[in-house]
């Protein structure tokens, strides 16, 4: 393996313990670190990660009453799980704000907006963009949080 590639993954640990040892907030204070990896759970459970470079913008957008569903994807995600949609095929009539045109669909969303509201929410700060992008791939993977995949599309 790589030399410097093993030393980030080494590294990688002591910064998700202090994720998962950070006391949960419900709402980011004002001087919480711009960028980092966070954590949505409920209940005890490890739902969704995620990794920003304007953390607490990127907190509003999960949780805003308003946000579309490009921003408030994890509760876009619940939302469709609820529904029992499958993820869409981003072909013509089949993407995100197409489907979101079924107001069943969209009264679902807005109430996952306020479930994510309601979440624990833990962060940690990580600047380095090398580093933010594995960390949030190692929490992922560790805590085996159902709503983060890395499929593309």
């Amino acid at each position: 393996m790589d030399k410097t590639f093993k030393a980030l993954i080494e590294g990688l640990h002591p910064t998700f313990e202090r994720l998962l040892a950070m006391e949960s907030v419900f709402e980011p204070p004002l001087d919480m670190p711009k960028r980092g990896v966070y954590l949505f759970s409920e209940n005890g459970a490890h739902l969704y990660v995620g990794r920003s470079n304007t953390m607490r913008k990127r907190y509003k957008q999960h949780t805003n009453r308003g946000s579309p569903h490009n921003q408030a994807s994890f509760a876009y995600k619940l939302a469709c799980e609820k529904c029992n949609i499958p993820s869409p095929t981003y072909k013509k009539g089949d993407g995100q704000s197409e489907r979101l045109k079924n107001p069943i669909l969209a009264a679902e969303f807005f109430k996952a907006k306020e479930r994510v509201l309601a979440m624990d929410y833990r962060y940690v700060e990580e600047a380095d963009p090398t580093r933010q992008s594995m960390l949030e791939a190692y929490a992922c993977i560790a805590l085996e949080t159902p709503y983060n995949n890395f499929e593309n599309h």
